[in-house]
């Protein structure tokens, strides 16, 4: 672990209010963390944008079990990417429509490429991708 540097920055009263605000609502005791966990946010979006980066993360699916193939099509992209796809959880939230949510890790590139192809899927109501690293190269 490397040695904590300080720095100044000024702001507009008027902006730091609202930032206060903000990291109370969100539970921070301090700005310091705060400012820490905002540049490690854009830090670990920059690292995947770049399509080898190592990453991590789910897929949200909700989707209407009815139909016609939709399951089977689903579990076969599944089963194609098995080295990709950690895990998996599917809750039944009514008659007609499930949850399903993969955890996933690979390349950045083959992970949106897996979670394109089951957002995209006829049947899918809505899809998510969300996407971080695994938090080893960041202090």
């Amino acid at each position: 672990m490397s040695g904590l540097s300080r720095i100044g920055v000024a702001i507009n009263s008027d902006l730091l209010d609202k930032f206060d605000r903000l990291i109370a609502q969100r539970g921070y005791t301090n700005r310091s963390e705060a400012f820490r966990d905002m540049i490690r946010d854009e830090l670990v979006e920059k690292a995947w944008e770049s399509p080898e980066s190592p990453v991590v993360g789910t897929v949200t699916l909700v989707y209407d079990h009815h139909v016609r193939l939709l399951s089977e099509k689903l579990t076969d992209i599944q089963h194609d990417h098995h080295r990709s796809i950690l895990s998996t959880l599917h809750v039944h939230l009514d008659h007609d429509h499930c949850l399903e949510v993969l955890v996933v890790r690979g390349k950045a590139a083959d992970v949106r490429r897996i979670a394109d192809a089951l957002i995209s899927a006829k049947g899918v109501k809505h899809g998510r991708l969300t996407i971080t690293t695994s938090g080893m190269d960041l202090k």
